[in-house]
């Protein structure tokens, strides 16, 4: 997938990604070795470097995963997905609160 994004829009400087499961990490870094990109990692313990995502991490955590008993799945895919669309259109900025 990476090398055919590539091919299309040329190559990053960089790939900023976490520490991650090993198999990934290591399959991540084998990767941008041969194909001559480098990584920046993020910090253990620096949640700050990626504020925007441990943000949307605990509006979400808040809104919904506090908020619902889950009975299946589905259901959990449901809220989650009615959630997301009510975030992404609807939410106001929290600037504008």
């Amino acid at each position: 997938m990476l090398a055919g994004l590539i091919s299309r829009l040329g190559a990053p400087a960089n790939i900023r990604c976490d520490n991650g499961p090993e198999l990934t990490a290591h399959a991540l870094q084998s990767w941008c070795e041969d194909s001559d990109v480098a990584t920046a990692y993020i910090d253990p313990g620096a949640p700050w470097q990626i504020a925007w995502i441990e943000s949307f991490n605990a509006r979400f955590r808040d809104e919904v995963l506090d908020c619902e008993i889950f009975s299946s799945l589905l259901e959990a895919k449901l809220i989650s997905a009615d959630w997301r669309d009510l975030y992404n259109r609807m939410h106001p900025h929290s600037s504008c609160r």
